[in-house]
């Protein structure tokens, strides 16, 4: 479990196939192979790692259904460790499973992004949605997009500052609403 605060701004530095090393050195502080590291909001697994980097094997369909089969060499990402009990939750719970990739609209500070059905079905104004693995606020709720934003600090901290209409991000719902669906499902 992750809380969507990230941590540090890593880069991409390599990929042979499905292996992704990364440029990093917070979330390293602790680590050790079988770790899990969010990136962009998708939690992998650290397989390998040294002064200042670290690796993980990516699947397809972790490919798939992300964008890190979009990133190349030199692309930054933002890099969180999964939350420990004794921790402050300074976002809301995620899990680093993204449910699946928006399309940014406008840039922030008032970022839009176009979300397909299944995940606006669980947005509501105020509540919480992981963007590339930041949680955010929900401002605004349409249709077939939603609007959050971005402050100055997470712009600066985090690739949601750079991002620009037509990019795409990683997106994760509130984990308690997909429950709660669930629940109230006829059995």
């Amino acid at each position: 479990m992750f809380t969507g605060i990230v941590e540090e701004l890593g880069r991409l530095t390599a990929r042979e196939g499905g292996r992704f090393t990364f440029a990093a050195d917070a979330v390293l502080a602790d680590a050790a192979s079988g770790c899990s590291i969010a990136v962009d909001g998708c939690c992998l697994t650290l397989v390998d790692h040294g002064p200042g980097w670290w690796a993980a094997d990516v699947v397809d369909e972790t490919l798939s259904r992300t964008t890190l089969g979009e990133r190349s060499p030199g692309d930054p990402v933002n890099l969180e460790r999964p939350v420990r009990l004794a921790d402050r939750l300074g976002g809301h719970l995620v899990q680093g499973h993204v449910d699946a990739v928006g399309d940014v609209i406008s840039p922030g500070p008032d970022l839009v992004v176009a979300a397909p059905a299944a995940v606006m079905r669980y947005l509501v104004g105020k509540g919480s949605i992981a963007v590339d693995g930041c949680s955010l606020t929900i401002a605004r709720v349409d249709d077939d997009r939603f609007a959050v934003a971005i402050v100055p600090h997470t712009a600066e901290v985090t690739t949601l500052g750079s991002r620009r209409g037509g990019d795409r991000v990683n997106l994760e719902v509130d984990l308690l609403a997909k429950y709660v669906e669930r629940l109230l499902r006829p059995a």
